[in-house]
């Protein structure tokens, strides 16, 4: 098991949109991204920072449903 990388708000953002995600909007320092994938639709809000936290970007893994391990250096 890596440990996670450090990444940028927009780092994270074109990741989830190689796994499908689109930009719905952006509000204040916000960016939100969403996956419809069959009947649902998964929301998952990205802050457009310099260097997101390790919490935040475990939060974004949890929501995404993207295996932990691409994340990891």
């Amino acid at each position: 098991m890596g440990k996670l990388g450090v990444f940028s708000g927009e780092e994270v953002c074109k990741f989830l949109a190689k796994h499908g995600f689109e930009e719905v909007r952006r509000r204040g320092s916000h960016i939100i991204m969403q996956l419809k994938a069959g009947g649902s639709t998964i929301t998952v809000p990205v802050p457009n920072h310099k260097e997101i936290r390790k919490g935040t970007l475990q939060s974004i893994i949890r929501q995404s449903g993207i295996p932990k391990s691409e994340f990891e250096v």
